[in-house]
């Protein structure tokens, strides 16, 4: 049975998109369209940079091709547990140099890369999509077998598709499909005056 207690409770509202957002690991079989998978790259497309760099790279497998793999043989073991269940995987990876100012590193290459790819996963979801990301992989392989210039770096894998029934993995899985989100109070967030004196309560 598919979880119905994943959405946020929050203090405030917020749009309905960012609300019901999780990360499954259980994915339905049924296949992505293409025209869902062109709508969340687009959305990455125009999200904002540092001086419009726009560093974001993406390779992306399709569960049954060779892409796809090889995406699943860099992560590690607990990822591979469930990762498969999801129809596409998606490697992100960052310019490490400046395109605008040749020869110097950019700073904020991570950062906008994250903000590409939650504009990927907020139009995905607007999609009925569900998207997972993930750091338990390992990035000098992908690297190397998808031979990814030296002045790119990659940093995450992510798992996109329909959400599926949390009873076909592996049972230590199971609980964390069910478990109600959790987050920080705003008040340990958002600071006024000096570090660490709230904001908001």
């Amino acid at each position: 049975m598919i979880p119905t207690n994943k959405k946020a409770q929050t203090k405030w509202d917020i749009h309905t998109v960012l609300e019901e957002r999780w990360s499954p690991r259980a994915f339905s079989d049924k296949a992505v369209e293409i025209e869902k998978v062109q709508q969340f790259f687009e959305a990455a497309r125009w999200a904002p940079s540092a001086s419009n760099e726009q560093p974001w790279r993406f390779i992306v497998g399709f569960k049954g091709d060779e892409t796809y793999q090889k995406i699943v043989d860099t992560f590690v073991e607990f990822n591979q547990l469930w990762a498969v269940t999801a129809p596409v995987l998606i490697l992100t990876a960052g310019n490490t140099k400046s395109l605008k100012n040749p020869g110097k590193p950019n700073a904020t290459f991570k950062y906008d890369v994250g903000q590409a790819v939650a504009h990927l996963s907020f139009q995905a979801h607007a999609d009925g999509l569900h998207v997972h990301q993930m750091a338990g992989f390992d990035a000098d392989k992908a690297a190397e077998l998808f031979n990814v210039p030296e002045d790119f770096k990659v940093l995450t894998a992510i798992a996109v598709g329909y959400i599926g029934d949390p009873e076909i993995l592996h049972p230590n899985l199971k609980t964390m499909e069910y478990d109600k989100r959790q987050r920080n109070e705003i008040s340990e967030l958002v600071f006024t005056g000096s570090f660490g004196h709230a904001a908001l309560d």
